[in-house]
């Protein structure tokens, strides 16, 4: 089985596997084979926002792990850094999210950082950013190489979960070129300039969105299996 890691959008990447690797031994230390892999992540990332001043939402329990993986479907449902405006609202509308909910997820660049790969194109082709801004990424971000060189989503506060993200948007300092596609004269507009203007808004609706997206399919019942190791199928 191959699993999805080396997936375009997730090689050099995603991170922090080793993290739910401790959560999931200790775990199996106090209750063996009870909690899934899909339900530690799922609760990490919830207290994940919360430890940096965001927003807490139930986590709906009971999942089950999957005994497999699909690296195609990683490649082609992940929504790429390249989409524009409509592909994104279509990504998302594919997984029965609106695009309202679309822009409240997207909130989650408050946090995170990018590879240099992603955001290339951006900084020196586009001109719907910042020039200040865009000649401060190159530094470290060159035309060619250090394709793994990574800068915070959020340059503003990239530690903190707020709605600065939205402000930068506002500013044309959205890193990628997904992120500025949502404030570019389009129909998300509005919805930006609402959670730039409203922390709380932004809040409620990232947290109603993301237990929406906690419930994409999840395996349960006698589906799947409670994995040993987070890393394999049993």
């Amino acid at each position: 089985m191959t699993g999805e890691k080396t997936a375009g959008p997730n090689i050099n990447s995603v991170r922090g596997f080793n993290v739910i690797d401790t959560i999931k031994s200790q775990l199996e230390s106090l209750c063996p084979g009870v909690v899934s892999c899909a339900d530690i992540v799922a609760v990490a990332a919830r207290d994940s926002v919360v430890a940096l001043g965001g927003p807490s939402w139930n986590v709906l329990l009971g999942r089950r792990d999957s005994a497999s993986a699909s690296l195609n479907a990683a490649n082609s449902n992940l929504p790429a850094p390249t989409l524009s405006l409509s592909g994104l609202i279509s990504a998302f509308s594919n997984k029965g999210f609106t695009a309202k909910e679309m822009v409240a997820l997207s909130g989650s660049h408050t946090i995170g950082q990018a590879r240099c790969t992603t955001f290339r194109t951006r900084i020196y082709n586009e001109t719907n950013i910042n020039s200040t801004f865009a000649t401060s990424l190159r530094g470290n971000c060159p035309s060619t190489g250090g394709d793994n060189n990574l800068s915070p989503l959020d340059t503003t506060s990239p530690t903190s979960f707020d709605n600065a993200y939205f402000k930068n948007l506002q500013s044309q300092k959205g890193l990628l070129h997904s992120d500025q596609q949502l404030f570019s004269g389009g129909s998300t507009d509005s919805q930006v300039n609402t959670y730039s203007s409203n922390l709380g808004t932004f809040t409620t609706d990232f947290a109603n969105a993301m237990v929406k997206m906690g419930n994409l399919s999840p395996l349960t019942g006698t589906s799947g299996q409670i994995r040993k190791n987070c890393r394999k199928a049993n």
